[in-house]
């Protein structure tokens, strides 16, 4: 899920703004081409990487910026914007063992600060890269703006990110649709949610990608559908030139099948009341998912998920990967990888005791690779 500055109106800080844009090389927020190079990273000192067989591991990670299961003003009903650099190594570094723990092979991030203050200011993805076995990174802003004028939120720069053991060539970053239900002001400091692509030299395997998304969480116009929809056509672009892929990340909608799909009441904040005759809105942003129920189907239908629709809704619980309350169990599944290859039978784990980390659990399985 992302945190959800709409309704925590901006203040009117025109003044400030021209000022910035008068003088200052870099504008406020920065905007975005359709597509355009990911940023590359690397380590100093590269491990060795391993020679593939037949199987590689992969993962999706949502890690609310290294500030686990704190609270925080945008989210969550939490009411703190900033956090002390120790505060946020004791959690990359949580972060770290579990990834340590996990070995995967191919990872993809959402929720990854690379210069804000609100994580002061800490590049959490060469932090990670350097601490792990990965070799390499690319990224893509979700998120970049050098001053928020609300809650003292300032520099924000938040992306999302793909690890490899392996080698990674051209890499794109794709802009997705912007939210429509929102003010002209609050939206040019919003979020600029984004796909990532990444072309993987795994030896041996070629035309290998790995894409990750994060989608939109609180639109509430059918931003978030545009959405899923340009995930899944970048993905047939992917196969129509012949490409194999694992694809994935936090989608922020349900399973098709799922036994509850309206979360007002359970996400709701003191004070806040939805459902009620006369409450406007009649629903929290993000929380009710019930229009929503088929917007995966024809990612199903076309490829293989690491956890089939049949298989979730047999098992529900076992699949939630995400709750909004700090203190509260999983509750929901928004997290996903899929793949035009297919998953090692019983090799899908949603990381569920990945508790204090994040307020999403990580998910990871095992995907047959195809060689040539």
């Amino acid at each position: 899920m992302k945190p959800n500055l709409h309704k925590k109106t901006i203040p009117n800080f025109l003044f400030i703004l021209f000022s910035l844009i008068l003088h200052s090389c870099e504008p406020p927020a920065t905007g975005f081409d359709d597509t355009e190079d990911a940023v590359f990273y690397s380590k100093k000192n590269p491990a060795s990487a391993p020679q593939p067989d037949s199987i590689i591991k992969v993962m999706t990670w949502n890690i609310r910026f290294g500030i686990g299961r704190g609270e925080w003003f945008g989210d969550a009903c939490g009411d703190r914007v900033i956090y002390s650099r120790e505060e946020i190594l004791v959690k990359l570094q949580a972060i770290v063992d579990r990834i340590n723990e996990v070995k995967p092979d191919i990872l993809l991030l959402q929720e990854v600060d690379i210069n804000s203050k609100r994580s002061a200011y800490i590049d959490q993805l060469q932090w990670i890269l350097d601490r792990t076995d990965f070799n390499y990174a690319v990224f893509g802003y979700q998120w970049k703006a050098q001053f928020i004028p609300s809650d003292g939120l300032g520099r924000l720069q938040e992306a999302n990110a793909i690890l490899s053991r392996w080698p990674i060539g051209a890499s794109t970053r794709i802009q997705l649709p912007l939210r429509q239900d929102q003010d002209r002001l609050t939206r040019y400091f919003y979020e600029r949610c984004c796909m990532v692509k990444a072309k993987t030299e795994i030896p041996g395997v070629s035309d290998f990608y790995a894409v990750n998304i994060h989608a939109s969480a609180f639109a509430t116009d059918d931003t978030k559908h545009q959405h899923i929809i340009a995930f899944k056509e970048e993905l047939d672009n992917l196969v129509a030139n012949g490409g194999w892929f694992v694809a994935g990340g936090d989608l922020n909608t349900l399973p098709p099948g799922s036994d509850s799909t309206d979360y007002c009441l359970e996400d709701a904040c003191p004070g806040e009341s939805f459902h009620q005759v006369g409450d406007d809105p009649q629903h929290k942003e993000g929380s009710n998912y019930t229009p929503e129920t088929q917007w995966l189907n024809a990612l199903y239908d076309s490829y293989q998920s690491a956890v089939e629709p049949g298989e979730y809704q047999q098992n529900q619980e076992a699949y939630f990967s995400h709750t909004t309350r700090p203190e509260h169990t999983w509750d929901r599944t928004l997290d996903y990888l899929f793949t035009n290859s297919r998953w090692q039978k019983g090799s899908t784990i949603t990381r569920q005791a990945f508790f204090s980390e994040s307020d999403h659990a990580a998910v990871s399985a095992d995907v047959v690779i195809i060689k040539r």
